[in-house]
């Protein structure tokens, strides 16, 4: 028998792209050693930004049996699970809540696998390690976030807790143009959604895409600028800095799409989308002007109809937006995972089964806002 190996890596690239990715679905973007790298090689993901790398690589004959990627955390910032409460009230206790370890996707709400492992024994040598950290109170918590239930058997065998969250999709319902999706909506919203698209329009402005390698040095540059304007706007500072996105086109070159609204000879907004195998995920846009309805065009619209022209089944627009759902996003549980000290780890038990309660109950009642046609 291979004697195993569990070693803590502070850098994705101190890991080989192609062992990496050995282990990572092929089609699902945000667990590609390109993407994970980029964010630590463009000091988007660093130390000094409160995401220190710890991630977990379980070796055995020289060849990758188990990745997670893991970050020691000393904020709860860019991860769209909030606990905020969580750490109030442990701090109010005595204790501290940071550092916690959370395996995610850096300011990514996207579901997907988390823990990558060849088979059960690899995977729960790796979450042990988590839980020895746990016992030595080397940490306050454990979150998995936005994983897709791949894990949740061994997670549920470990006492983790299970918290929910909805979001909106959208599902191409093998649309042949957007026509065949107004086609398949009750007839007052057809009309809503023809006059938004047409207020767009009626201001003259066009839209242009790029995809993959026709996304330029000049292209990035252009649309950080719309990017970094959602965030200074706000008084915020942006996550993400120009490099990830030059690293993103030049190490995932066949992902990223770009589209640019232009009008009266400049682009005025601008929105990053990555294509997965069967889904579009919209992630970040930004506009220097304010338009009609220029957020629903780029960011929805514009979106679905690369969905029906790439033949991908299924549009991930983004965390939150209850506005999405007048616009045929429908409810999508997402869940993560948690395990605490004790003590706390009690108290929130008793508050997520209440709160699952109530995300079902709320994307249940989603459902009937809904624009499409009723069956007779």
């Amino acid at each position: 028998m291979l004697l195993s190996e569990l070693e803590t890596i502070d850098r994705v690239s101190e890991i080989e792209a192609a062992e990496w990715d050995e282990l990572a679905p092929a089609g699902y973007p945000f667990l590609r050693h390109g993407f994970l790298s980029a964010l630590e090689d463009s000091g988007s993901v660093m130390p000094a930004t409160g995401w220190q790398g710890a991630h977990r690589l379980l070796r055995s004959g020289g060849r990758a049996q188990a990745i997670l990627p893991l970050y020691l955390k000393q904020h709860s910032w860019g991860e769209y699970v909030f606990d905020w409460q969580w750490a109030e009230a442990w701090e109010r206790a005595g204790h501290r809540y940071y550092p916690k370890y959370v395996a995610a996707i850096p300011f990514s709400p996207v579901q997907g696998p988390r823990l990558l492992a060849r088979d059960a024994s690899a995977a729960l040598k790796v979450l042990g390690s988590l839980e020895e950290a746990l016992a030595a109170q080397e940490v306050s918590s454990l979150h998995l976030l936005f994983n897709d239930g791949s894990e949740d058997a061994w997670l549920k065998d470990g006492g983790w807790l299970q918290r929910l969250g909805c979001q909106f999709h959208w599902v191409n319902r093998d649309y042949r143009s957007f026509d065949d999706f107004l086609a398949a909506c009750n007839s007052r919203k057809r009309k809503n959604f023809r006059k938004e698209r047409q207020a767009v329009a009626g201001q003259g402005i066009e839209f242009r895409w790029l995809a993959g390698p026709e996304i330029g040095a000049a292209d990035w540059q252009r649309f950080y600028s719309f990017y970094a304007a959602t965030y200074l706007k706000r008084g915020r500072r942006p996550y993400l800095t120009p490099e990830f996105f030059v690293l993103l086109g030049e190490r995932l070159p066949h992902t990223p799409r770009l589209v640019f609204a232009h009008h009266q000879g400049r682009d005025v907004a601008g929105a990053l989308f990555l294509a997965g195998s069967d889904t579009l995920y919209g992630r970040y846009w930004g506009c220097l002007e304010e338009y009609d309805n220029l957020h629903f065009e780029t960011c929805f619209y514009q979106g679905m109809e690369r969905c029906i022209e790439e033949g991908l089944q299924r549009f991930d627009a983004g965390a939150q937006g209850e506005h999405k759902l007048l616009r045929g996003f429908e409810p999508v549980l997402t869940q993560s995972w948690h395990r605490l000290q004790p003590g706390l780890h009690e108290a929130v038990a008793d508050f997520l089964t209440q709160e699952r309660a109530g995300i079902r109950a709320y994307a249940r009642d989603a459902l009937s806002y809904l624009p499409y046609r009723r069956a007779e």
